[in-house]
């Protein structure tokens, strides 16, 4: 069951643009007791991802009602906000649509992300590359085709995940969350001006990194800097902070510091 615009419905419209061509972008949230975990920085990022779109952000203490309308009862749970340019208008032209649409639902946390919290993830390397797309790098935009291709491909190296690099050979990101890795005194993650997803849980940790005075770069890595890295953690909203335990052949400790950010998160 999902909620359009506030209404319950088991039904999206075959003419809805997110459906016709990916028209759109979405976000998903961590709930806790019902409540949404940094909600306003959600609220940022999808506003940038709109504006770049040229689609009208929603009322937001509106879409605010409808995301505890919605919420699982659970003490921990998800949820997505999907947003389309709405239905209609031929062809890929969008200014025969002016009335965008809001979907949300509602997932059960996944039980694994917590084993992946405290033993670490073992991460392959994806042979599929991302290509550069500058005009579009950094948003949660509805087209995720190079995702499903790697994952896909992750999949089948009965991985649970795997580092994307872009058609350049640098590190972007995971299949599904970003990462930070710590060499020496300095910790490293990788600009996403090219290609890649700015999560909301990367802004996160970022600020906080800063906010201890922790010297932080960010720019364009070649997977053996990752390779050579002291310890390694990856992010996304739903799963928090989890270490990275092996990268391929290389095995790496959860690190003192992966563990202590993953306290404070947690308590926040």
């Amino acid at each position: 069951m999902f909620w359009v615009n506030g209404v319950e419905s088991d039904l999206v419209a075959r003419t809805d643009r997110s459906f016709q061509y990916g028209d759109g972008c979405f976000t998903t949230i961590l709930m806790r007791d019902g409540k949404p975990e940094f909600w306003q920085h959600h609220v940022e990022r999808m506003d940038l991802s709109l504006n770049q779109l040229s689609i009208p952000s929603p009322n937001w203490t509106q879409v605010a009602d409808w995301v505890r309308m919605a919420a699982m009862p659970e003490s921990v749970a998800g949820i997505k906000i999907h947003i389309s340019r709405g239905e209609g208008g031929r062809g890929y032209s969008p200014t025969q649509v002016h009335s965008p649409s809001v979907t949300i639902s509602a997932f059960a946390f996944p039980d694994h992300y917590k084993v992946l919290r405290q033993q670490g993830m073992h991460l392959g390397v994806c042979r599929q590359r991302l290509g550069l797309n500058p005009m579009l790098a950094g948003l949660k935009h509805n087209n995720r085709l190079e995702q499903v291709l790697l994952k896909g491909e992750i999949d089948q190296q009965g991985l649970v995940d795997g580092v994307a690099l872009d058609i350049e050979g640098y590190v972007v990101e995971t299949t599904m969350a970003n990462l930070f890795w710590r060499y020496a005194d300095k910790w490293f993650t990788p600009a996403l001006d090219f290609a890649g997803v700015a999560g909301v849980m990367r802004r996160n940790v970022l600020d906080q990194l800063r906010a201890e005075q922790q010297c932080v770069e960010q720019g364009r890595y070649p997977l053996s800097h990752l390779e050579q890295s002291d310890e390694i953690f990856m992010t996304n909203a739903i799963l928090g902070i989890a270490p990275v335990v092996s990268l391929g052949e290389i095995h790496y400790t959860a690190g003192n510091q992966t563990r202590r950010l993953q306290e404070h998160f947690k308590s926040c």
